[in-house]
């Protein structure tokens, strides 16, 4: 196996990191502190086209693969998570619309995100089905030519600055199959019935918007279902099975980040009349960090490697976003732990990183999801 990157990687990799080092930092307490959405953020990220990296060139993007998209998202988390995740999540469900949407979805819900016109977002979670995509409640109701949805969702990103969504609605109530009961219905934030309230004081990636929505009799025409009716669900998982590599780069990233600042205290920082990274314990902390990160990175990376050539590995993908997140949790605890007792003061960014790293191990798929896919995929279940 080439663990090297190309050239051209290895310039996408330094451009994204120019980018986050030029922009981040100017704003990222200001954002996580007062849970600021920086929308002019996504169109800078756009113009330079950090936005739909893995979008085909015919609707903007720029038409590279899954470990390009890594190789920003990583380069993004590394310098700030919530920002990062403030211009990685700006198109979260074009994979969606890429996979199962027509020609003319596409054109019409792509182009937009990639010129950073518009940000998109997926509405699966509700208040009593988080991990059980199944038990979704909302429903979408055939009236005439269009869809009546009814329900509600929580904890959705983007969910106050999205123009459209994603939403997992049921339309087959009485399917004897419960995992033919959904489909997906893209639904423009802007029609009549269709209300989203932030949900603030997070713990983490602050920068970020999160929201419940609400759906009241919000009518939509049939042509916005986004594939085939009844396969909702499986279209949810295969989409997963995708976003999930990228969620994984998220937590080397902000393991990266949060190691890099360690050592830089450590180097600085005196006690006994000499500085942390002289004592072997400091030293046995950083060797376990960089460890853990290398272990995650190549987990991530042959899983993106392997999605590009169009081996898809479910199993792996859950390795790699569960051992990520809880690496970026780990590495970033370290690191708190390495600064003492500056490293609880908000005027540091390990701990705003620490805040930020277990959102990595909640979101699209729990730690415990992942490890029951690789059970079951190991088990032949």
């Amino acid at each position: 196996m080439d663990f090297e990157l190309t050239k051209d990687q290895q310039d996408i990799r330094k451009a994204a990191r120019e980018f986050a080092e030029g922009e981040f930092p100017e704003i990222a307490q200001e954002c996580d502190q007062e849970e600021k959405y920086p929308r002019d953020l996504v169109t800078k990220a756009a113009e330079l086209g950090f936005i739909g990296v893995n979008l085909p060139e015919e609707y903007g993007g720029s038409g590279y693969g899954y470990l390009e998209k890594c190789l920003v998202t990583e380069e993004l988390w590394r310098v700030d998570p919530g920002l990062g995740s403030v211009v990685i999540a700006a198109t979260f469900g074009a994979d969606m619309v890429e996979l199962y949407g027509t020609e003319e979805q596409k054109k019409k819900y792509l182009v937009p995100l990639t010129k950073g016109e518009a940000v998109m977002g997926s509405a699966i979670t509700e208040p009593d089905a988080g991990s059980d995509v199944s038990a979704i409640t909302t429903t979408a109701r055939r009236d005439g030519t269009d869809y009546l949805i009814n329900g509600n969702k929580m904890f959705i990103t983007n969910g106050t600055v999205a123009s459209y969504f994603n939403v997992i609605c049921l339309t087959d109530p009485d399917n004897t199959s419960r995992h033919r009961r959904h489909s997906v219905i893209l639904v423009e934030s802007d029609r009549k019935g269709f209300e989203a309230n932030k949900l603030p004081h997070k713990l983490g990636i602050r920068a970020s918007d999160t929201a419940e929505l609400y759906f009241k009799d919000v009518r939509v025409p049939q042509e916005n279902l986004i594939g085939e009716e009844g396969m909702g669900f499986y279209q949810f998982m295969e989409f997963f099975n995708r976003t999930r590599i990228h969620v994984g780069s998220e937590g080397v990233g902000i393991a990266q980040g949060a190691m890099e600042k360690a050592i830089t205290y450590a180097k600085n920082r005196k006690q006994f009349g000499q500085t942390l990274s002289s004592f072997q314990a400091i030293q046995f902390k950083i060797a376990e960090m960089a460890t853990r990160i290398q272990a995650a990175r190549n987990l991530v990376y042959e899983a993106a490697c392997k999605a590009d050539r169009g081996e898809l590995d479910h199993k792996l993908t859950a390795m790699a976003k569960w051992f990520a997140g809880e690496t970026g949790v780990r590495v970033a605890e370290e690191a708190v732990q390495i600064h003492g007792g500056y490293g609880y003061m908000g005027e540091y960014d390990v701990e705003r990183f620490y805040r930020d790293a277990k959102i990595i191990e909640i979101y699209e798929g729990t730690k415990e999801i992942e490890k029951i896919i690789i059970g079951r995929a190991l088990l032949g279940r």
